[in-house]
């Protein structure tokens, strides 16, 4: 079968309708495919901003199960003074009160101004950064309990946390003295200061 010129003009109506259809469906298609890939792109989205939002949500929850069951302890360590500015006044108003309780013969301090604490090994301490204030004691003992006692009570009555490093004891030669021994101490007062409080 052969079409002619004139034989055009009586299905040009219908191949123009059959174009016509033709580029609609296309394009049709064609959207459609970029609203399916469009579509697929914006539940991918929105998948890993609800995994980054569980993520966070986790990390919020662990952050307030940790809070509340650190709470208690971090208060304590701001109340003993330990969080916070050091407050040498304190310190030395609070040695001179055991003076008076006799606790030991006799003794003296010196405490060296305030530095920066660095642990061997490195610590990471997070939002606070350590500062240690060494101190030197020199105590007339008439036995050794009366060393250990000190140590209690000054543990029990400062503020601050006090870390012992060492005591050499010596026997003292004094004749028609009490005194018996003596101690050479050394340790350092420990502050934690929140950097970011101001």
């Amino acid at each position: 079968m052969s079409f002619s010129s004139s034989d055009f003009i009586h299905i040009r109506a219908s191949l123009i309708t059959f174009l016509v259809t033709l580029a609609i469906g296309g394009s049709a298609v064609y959207f459609a495919q970029n609203l399916a890939d469009s579509a697929h792109r914006a539940k991918q989205a929105a998948q890993r901003q609800l995994a980054e939002a569980r993520n966070k949500y986790n990390i919020a929850r662990e952050d307030r199960d940790n809070l509340s069951t650190y709470a208690a302890e971090y208060d304590s360590w701001v109340r003993r003074k330990v969080i916070g500015e050091e407050l040498r006044l304190d310190l030395i108003e609070n040695l001179e009160a055991m003076r008076k309780q006799n606790l030991v013969l006799d003794f003296k301090y010196s405490i060296a101004p305030q530095q920066a604490y660095k642990p061997e090994p490195a610590l990471d301490s997070g939002n606070f950064e350590l500062r240690q204030s060494s101190m030197k004691l020199q105590l007339d003992l008439l036995h050794e309990g009366q060393l250990t006692r000190f140590f209690d009570s000054l543990n029990k009555r400062m503020k601050g946390w006090f870390m012992l490093d060492h005591c050499a004891l010596s026997r003292a030669n004094v004749p028609g003295s009490p005194l018996q021994l003596k101690a050479e101490c050394t340790g350092v007062w420990l502050t934690l200061k929140n950097r970011s409080a101001r």
